[in-house]
């Protein structure tokens, strides 16, 4: 049931960043493959650029800058492809990364930073060179691992359609039988051994694909070696299914990014739909579980936030502001914060730029901005939510917490002044912790005047700030 569920108290706190680790800096060129491509190249789905661990640990200051203090890493196991979800060893780093020592390295330079990491927990299926399915393409019926995957039929085939279960239908993702035992006992020991070496927590990779009952073993290990390990399950659509106590802590939110872009991107809702749409999502959420969801704009499986918006920066940094003033961890895709571009896969999978000349300095400014006042305010990253629509195009986030008042205000319209009275928050002092937009701050005691495409957030100063329930 929903009120077992027990989520770990420094999510709250958190804002994440997801490193594609082959795409975001080259640190050590003698781990690069013989066909290493020049960084800043064009991406596909077959190429390398030489990302590497010792490459994250030279530019972590450029996280902490951000605000961030937790990575969320797609996966870093042996494997044949730069995306790495098709694991041929997960006991072992992959060796364009570095090896184990290098992993923990970085691990220390990102804990040292107050920085936690979350590894991507890829147990629906493999890569088609992993030892195991390797010793049953070899030996078929006679090898020991033969009921370890679903096979078809023997010789095992690749093509013109494999003769074994796969993921989605990818020759190259044999999937796992995850109901066998050995299987199961595989999967949980990779869970254990990597624990071991002092992360934080694991994301799943699609694990719709996988028994639940595979899950709720899975988090009887994990939170047995420690309550505090954060477990945050992909999900596209749904997410109640993982929320009920005996699987995930929370989800990646995709329903808040649909709900986000559709206003700010898409121009599919007004500002009274986002508000029913956000409001709807917070009711139907256990309450442990809204601190943990994962809120994102864009990943790895997505095109670019910049390139969803149509280039306009403007409109991105509504979308950010959104997404800073939303209950649940904030997360930033790689690149994302500059104002890098590229559509969906392998568009959305570039070199991080770190030319500074090249990154669009008013996302970056803005998204600088949001994280530190979201970082100097407890109710952002705690309060309570209520969603207010003040017109078609203007939305109120409040935010309270132990008395303290949070509002953050989002125009994609033109210009107008908000009486914050109207957002239903008593409070007569307020402050400006965030604005864009904003010529003149507060233009009246109690009063935000908003340009086209105007953010503020503003806090309430005095004892009698208060804020009406829902």
């Amino acid at each position: 049931m929903s009120d077992e569920l027990r989520t770990p108290d420094w999510v709250a706190d958190a804002v994440f960043y997801q490193i594609f680790p082959e795409r975001f800096a080259n640190g050590d060129p003698s781990l690069d493959p013989p066909d290493v491509e020049p960084w800043g190249g064009e991406p596909t789905r077959d190429n390398f650029f030489g990302g590497d661990f010792a490459g994250i640990v030279a530019h972590l200051d450029h996280l902490t800058t951000l605000g961030v203090n937790a990575v969320y890493l797609t996966p870093i196991f042996e494997a044949e492809t730069n995306h790495r979800y098709d694991a041929v060893d997960y006991f072992t780093v992959d060796h364009r990364l570095g090896d184990l020592d290098a992993f923990r390295r970085f691990l220390a330079a990102a804990h040292e930073r107050g920085i936690r990491v979350v590894l991507d927990a890829v147990l629906n299926h493999c890569g088609i060179g992993h030892w195991a399915f390797r010793d049953v393409m070899a030996h078929e019926t006679a090898s020991r691992y033969a009921h370890w995957f679903t096979v078809t039929g023997f010789p095992v085939v690749s093509d013109p359609e494999p003769s074994y279960a796969t993921c989605s239908g990818c020759w190259y993702l044999p999937k796992w039988h995850v109901d066998d035992p050995e299987v199961t006992r595989h999967h949980l020991d990779v869970a254990r051994s990597w624990i071991a070496e002092g992360i934080d927590g694991w994301r799943l990779d699609v694990p719709y694909f996988v028994p639940t009952s595979f899950w709720r073993r899975f988090r009887e290990v994990v939170k047995g070696l420690d309550e505090d390990l954060y477990i945050v399950a992909e999900e596209w659509r749904e997410p109640d299914q993982w929320l009920t106590g005996d699987t995930a802590d929370g989800t990646m939110n995709y329903t808040l990014r649909d709900l986000v872009l559709a206003f700010t991107a898409d121009r599919t809702v007004d500002a009274t739909g986002l508000a029913d749409g956000l409001n709807t999502l917070w009711d139907r959420l256990p309450p442990p579980a809204r601190p943990a969801m994962l809120n994102l704009l864009g990943c790895h499986d997505t095109e670019r936030v910049l390139t969803r918006h149509g280039g306009d920066t403007d409109v991105t940094v509504l979308a950010f502001a959104l997404l800073f003033a939303s209950h649940g961890a904030p997360m930033l895709y790689y690149g994302d914060e500059v104002g890098m571009t590229g559509e969906n896969d392998p568009g959305c999978r570039g070199t991080m730029e770190w030319d500074r000349e090249r990154w669009a300095t008013d996302v970056y400014d803005a998204v600088v901005g949001l994280s530190g006042a979201r970082r100097d305010c407890a109710a952002l990253r705690r309060g309570d939510q209520r969603v207010v629509a003040l017109g078609p195009d203007l939305v109120a986030v409040v935010r309270t917490y132990e008395g303290e008042v949070a509002v953050v205000l989002v125009n994609r319209g033109g210009e107008t002044t908000v009486d914050l009275a109207d957002v239903g928050v008593s409070a007569t002092g307020w402050d400006v912790r965030f604005g864009w937009g904003i010529e003149d701050g507060l233009a009246a005691p109690g009063n935000v005047r908003l340009g086209p495409g105007g953010v503020a957030v503003v806090v309430a100063t005095d004892e009698r700030a208060g804020g009406r329930g829902r």
